[in-house]
């Protein structure tokens, strides 16, 4: 096979050019050599393509290279019926460039969508920990407000899962006792938070 010609080189003027679906036929019997003149026919126009799409030299190369690696491949899915050889590769080389610039539109969306999140979740978690604290100092200063009773009460129904029952018997006073001041106690640390209903 000969070596490759460059991208982006003039067009060669080789005779071969003019009969691109019998050289297809043979590259799709794995002709080596049809593909070396299919290749110097037609790698100019796709990296032109490319290169129009991608716009990054060095990428559209990539790019082209992997076309032309596909028309060798493909080679027996083309059908003449459908079209020219050069409108054919026209076709992957356009789809393969697109393709690829969507690829790296979706890379950097998911770095920036990623340094977003990584930025976000850091202030998140800081303003939810002041919070968390601010209302805890809240919550301690208003148990403080609540008759012994009281704050015995829900300190234990709140805090440790005691029902009414269980916390009459730890506290050894009547149930319907604890209900009133536990009521009184919920109205007032509520009243205190600035909770409304």
């Amino acid at each position: 096979m000969n070596q490759p010609i460059p991208f982006g080189t003039g067009r060669p003027s080789d005779p071969a050019r003019r009969d691109l679906t019998e050289t297809m036929q043979k590259v799709a019997q794995g002709d080596k050599q049809a593909f070396s003149v299919l290749y110097d026919a037609l790698a100019p126009m796709v990296f032109g393509i490319v290169v129009k799409v991608v716009r990054d030299r060095a990428q559209s190369e990539e790019v082209a290279q992997e076309v032309m690696i596909d028309l060798w491949r493909q080679a027996a899915r083309y059908r003449p019926e459908a079209g020219s050889v050069t409108t054919w590769a026209a076709t992957i080389a356009h789809r393969r460039a697109v393709d690829r610039v969507r690829s790296a539109q979706a890379a950097t969306d998911r770095e920036r969508a990623q340094a977003a999140r990584e930025h976000t979740s850091a202030f998140d978690e800081v303003a939810e920990h002041v919070e968390t604290r601010l209302e805890s100092e809240q919550v301690r200063r208003c148990l403080r407000g609540l008759t012994e009773l009281q704050r015995q009460a829900v300190t234990l129904a709140y805090y440790q899962g005691l029902t009414y029952r269980e916390v009459a018997e730890a506290l050894r006073t009547p149930l319907p006792t604890i209900k009133t001041r536990m009521r009184d106690g919920l109205i007032r640390l509520r009243d205190c938070m600035g909770v409304t209903t």
